[in-house]
């Protein structure tokens, strides 16, 4: 359960859209903590502040932070929208918790993009690109950008890891990148924020005009090592949702050449039980060329069962190592750079290449 500690404010080390890193004194010895300053209010030197410890404690993934819960000393003002009405917005997300948030829906009563939602029923075709962890998005958007410059990427997070979208310091670097970030389930924090994965693709591709959209959870993943019990099993379900509504799904492989954990090595259960298990319905699987030859036959290997059900890409990779380098955010997965995991962004960046090379000749205007 949740582990209380109080403190006070030392210092402001750093801010990113929507999140505040500080340093915090407790009886415990000083840390850091992270606050949501749209949630708790803007934490200043001196603020005595509540946080729960316990991730942090256990060394789990919460980015080394404990997180502000209150200042309880100085709490933020009410929303500047009047609040006793639906007039700006009735979702509730991380609901029936402490800190559960109301926003405004894109497709709610309230939207100024209701009508479009109403209306949408379709992808029209438009590539939808899944992958598990969200480490994979920057270089999934250099494939993409490295032959399609001009065409808009939107994000679609779901619920699997983060639900704030403004604990993702890619997203913030990534600003003026995409053409927008839409929250699903209970995440919360995009530009847009959506209920289902179904409609946050809707609002990708009607609201945001994206030619192409990639599907991930937030920073963060469950797992515990199972074949079922990971976070990651719904990249499946959200191949069914593109696939269900017109879309054209691409499954991003988790390969590694770098992870010690020989469940993750080649191709990953992650990727072999959602794509293979999961996922009813076809989506393409694009394989990058030039891997090293023994990694190249274990992937081989691990994924002839999937082509009966999928489609497997080729995909060149000619190109793809600049295009990473020259990404606007740096590259990290599981504390293991480009460099050091160079398969697992080269396959990320392969699927937006081949997402890329399902597009018209011209992308929507943006």
């Amino acid at each position: 359960m949740v582990r209380w500690r109080s403190g006070t404010v030392l210092a402001v080390r750093r801010r990113w859209h929507g999140a505040a890193e500080v340093e915090v004194r407790t009886g415990d010895g000083d840390l850091r903590a992270l606050a949501y300053p749209a949630l708790v209010g803007d934490p200043e030197p001196g603020d005595r502040v509540l946080l729960n410890v316990g991730a942090l404690v256990m060394g789990l993934g919460t980015g080394g932070y404990a997180l502000v819960v209150a200042l309880p000393d100085r709490l933020p003002a009410d929303p500047l929208a009047d609040g006793t009405t639906r007039d700006a917005g009735h979702l509730v997300k991380a609901r029936y918790t402490p800190l559960q948030a109301i926003r405004l829906g894109v497709d709610e009563e309230a939207s100024p993009h209701r009508a479009v939602l109403e209306s949408a029923t379709s992808l029209d075709g438009m590539p939808v690109v899944t992958a598990d962890l969200h480490s994979a998005l920057p270089a999934i958007l250099a494939g993409v950008r490295a032959d399609r410059p001009d065409c808009r990427v939107a994000y679609v997070m779901t619920d699997g890891g983060a639900l704030p979208a403004w604990f993702s310091r890619t997203l913030d670097g990534l600003r003026g990148h995409l053409a927008g970030t839409i929250t699903t389930g209970q995440a919360f924090g995009g530009d847009l924020e959506a209920s289902t994965v179904h409609t946050g693709l809707l609002a990708a591709r009607h609201v945001l005009g994206a030619d192409v959209t990639v599907v991930a959870q937030g920073p963060g993943n469950l797992g515990t090592g199972t074949t079922w019990g990971f976070s990651g099993v719904a990249l499946g379900e959200a191949v069914n949702a593109i696939g269900t509504l017109g879309g054209r799904p691409v499954g991003s492989l988790r390969i590694s050449d770098g992870d010690g954990r020989p469940r993750h090595r080649g191709v990953s259960h992650h990727s072999l039980t959602a794509y293979g298990r999961v996922a009813l319905l076809r989506a393409d699987l694009p394989v990058p060329d030039g891997l090293e030859p023994h990694l190249a036959r274990e992937i081989d290997a691990a994924l002839a069962p999937l082509a009966e059900r999928h489609h497997l890409v080729r995909v060149p990779t000619g190109g793809l190592d600049r295009a990473l380098r020259e990404s606007p955010v740096g590259l990290s997965t599981m504390g293991r750079g480009l460099d050091q995991d160079h398969a697992y962004f080269l396959a990320a960046a392969a699927a937006g290449r081949h997402a890329a090379a399902l597009l018209s000749p011209a992308c929507a205007p943006g």
